[in-house]
């Protein structure tokens, strides 16, 4: 009667065993499908397109920041518009408009960009980028669907109402 007992006490104890090592065996494998699986793209949608405003409503000289957008509208001097990706080219790093030295400065290693995207000082190794500017009855929209690479400033970037 007791080695009874035992036995299946024993055989119990080998099933429960048994079980766990299958559970942690399928939560390890669906962890590793789960990672190396991949991750479906977000489609480009009507979103990608933003509108600025009325092309009257920005002064020259102005910095708009639209933080949805992830770029800043500038405004030169001479009334064209560039609107400047707020990612820094270097490491990613967002970088913020600073009005009082009128220029936009990054906090993760210090590059400084010009009103026009420009570096001023390194480690950035190029300019801003840029996005799309189009103005249609006086209206000013942006395209954030892909940012634009360049390696300095050009007059044909700038888009003028």
């Amino acid at each position: 009667m007791a080695v009874e007992r035992v036995t299946e006490r024993r055989s119990f104890l080998k099933v429960a065993w048994l079980s766990l090592g299958v559970a942690a065996l399928a939560e390890a494998s669906w962890i590793v499908v789960a990672f190396l699986k991949p991750r479906p793209k977000a489609p480009k949608s009507a979103g990608s397109l933003v509108v600025a405003g009325p092309a009257d409503g920005f002064a020259p000289g102005s910095v708009t920041a639209f933080p949805a957008g992830k770029f800043y509208l500038v405004r030169l001097a001479d009334g064209g518009f560039l609107a400047l990706h707020r990612q820094c080219t270097h490491l990613g790093c967002s970088v913020p408009w600073d009005e009082a030295a009128g220029r936009f400065a990054c906090p993760c290693h210090a590059s400084v960009f010009d009103l026009r995207g420009d570096v001023l000082a390194p480690p950035a190794p190029r300019p801003l980028d840029l996005f799309a500017v189009r103005i249609e009855n006086g209206i000013v929209k942006v395209d954030v669907s892909a940012p634009i690479r360049r390696s300095a400033f050009d007059a044909a970037q700038v888009t003028r109402a």
